[in-house]
């Protein structure tokens, strides 16, 4: 396979208006919180923007000029995320406010059909809240149980324990593709190909891959994804369940409203086909759109070649991190993606944090929504910088030196 070539760094910097932005009056922000939120390029913005200003109508529903506009836009948003991830059919794609969103719908949906007494959800000890809670929520509904697959004390998902776990009560496998909280990227593969020979279900939390990995849900073999666009560049607000479509078909409607209906009489309702059962009101129009701005903006710079920028940036911020006196990582996985986290001996994560953005260097710092991950690895919270296709050695540098001053004025 030949490499892909090299991203031109310096043009996707000059598309990120944010990159320019100085903090605190004079200090240029060094930003590394992408896993958070990524920067908006100038092409996403004026989409989204150009949908307000120029045919700021409702969708599906009106005959006239600017409504038939918006529902084009919107339609093409959808083929052009189908596209992005390979999926066969768009209208596979659901649009939701979010991978939160989309895992609840999920839960709701296909959960509350398909779970009931003594069926078991598997994930692992790596999720997000948004990977926890709705199942915890469908068990107390249904008495379905919720098991975790344990990492090791580096934060990897060993592949022989999980595959044990699967068991005749396992009925969904629900697990993230990249920590959001220490970047562990989970061989997702074996786990997908064993479930699926035993009849399980499959759900990919893909929040933090879509914008480092490419994806290809036809390749993964997964039965639903879920991600978000502000991940990945778009705006907020705008989040992507894709299910395959004989599962879809026989997901019943989770919230009720205007366009999730074929007919509707005060005896009895009718719901539309997917995807637009599962978008009940008016959804977020312009995010959508800019959402897909955001899929043609990475794709022009081609995600081979972003997954290979991103990986190489990830392995120097982890270097230039264990080279610093009392620097303690939380997590050394075997394959990372992203983001690293850490702690300074001594130092609280949430002051050195404040201390940092005072040099300019925008990081996070909490639990990252991930208490579980965080107590399995015997801390409250850590510092976590993370990474995206803008990032340069530059930014790295400017970070170890702030990191370094910190810690020195700290003692």
């Amino acid at each position: 396979m030949t490499a892909a070539a090299p991203i031109d760094v310096a043009s996707i910097r000059a598309d990120l208006p944010a990159l320019s932005v100085q903090v605190h009056d004079d200090q240029q922000v060094v930003y590394l919180d992408a896993a958070a939120s990524a920067p908006r390029p100038t092409p996403v913005i004026e989409a989204a923007a150009a949908f307000d200003r120029e045919y700021p109508a409702n969708v599906h529903r009106a005959t006239h000029q600017m409504a038939a506009q918006a529902t084009a836009a919107f339609e093409a948003a959808r083929a052009d995320v189908a596209r992005f991830i390979n999926a066969a059919n768009p209208h596979d794609v659901v649009f939701t406010k979010g991978t939160t969103e989309s895992i609840n719908l999920f839960a709701s949906s296909w959960g509350g059909a398909n779970l009931g007494a003594g069926d078991e959800v598997l994930i692992t000890a790596l999720e997000h809240h948004a990977n926890i809670v709705p199942w915890q929520l469908l068990a107390a509904r249904t008495g379905c149980v919720l098991k975790v697959i344990d990492c090791d004390d580096e934060g990897n998902i060993d592949t022989a324990t999980a595959l044990s776990m699967l068991g005749d009560t396992t009925k969904l496998l629900s697990l993230t593709w990249v920590s959001n909280a220490i970047g562990t990227v989970v061989d997702l593969h074996p786990l997908i190909t064993a479930a699926k020979a035993r009849g399980v279900t499959t759900l990919i939390d893909a929040a933090q891959a879509v914008p480092h990995l490419p994806v290809d849900v036809r390749e993964l073999g997964a039965d639903a994804i879920a991600f978000s666009g502000h991940k990945m560049y778009g705006p907020t607000g705008v989040g992507v369940l894709w299910a395959r479509g004989d599962l879809l078909a026989d997901m019943p409607p989770w919230q009720g409203g205007g366009e999730m209906i074929r007919t509707v009489s005060f005896a009895e309702s009718t719901w539309n086909d997917p995807p637009w059962r599962f978008e009940a009101g008016t959804p977020n129009i312009s995010g959508v759109i800019g959402t897909s701005a955001a899929v043609r903006w990475l794709e022009s710079i081609g995600m081979d070649a972003i997954a290979a920028h991103d990986a190489a940036m990830t392995d120097e911020l982890v270097t230039r991190l264990t080279s610093i006196d009392r620097v303690q990582l939380v997590g050394t996985p075997q394959h990372r993606s992203g983001a690293a986290s850490f702690n300074v001996e001594g130092m609280h994560h949430a002051d050195c944090g404040m201390l940092l953005d005072r040099h300019g260097v925008a990081v996070r710092t909490g639990h990252h929504c991930a208490e579980p991950i965080m107590h399995r690895l015997g801390v409250s919270g850590t510092v976590r910088a993370s990474i995206g296709c803008f990032t340069t050695s530059d930014d790295l540098d400017a970070f170890e030196t702030a990191l370094r001053r910190v810690i020195e004025v700290f003692g």
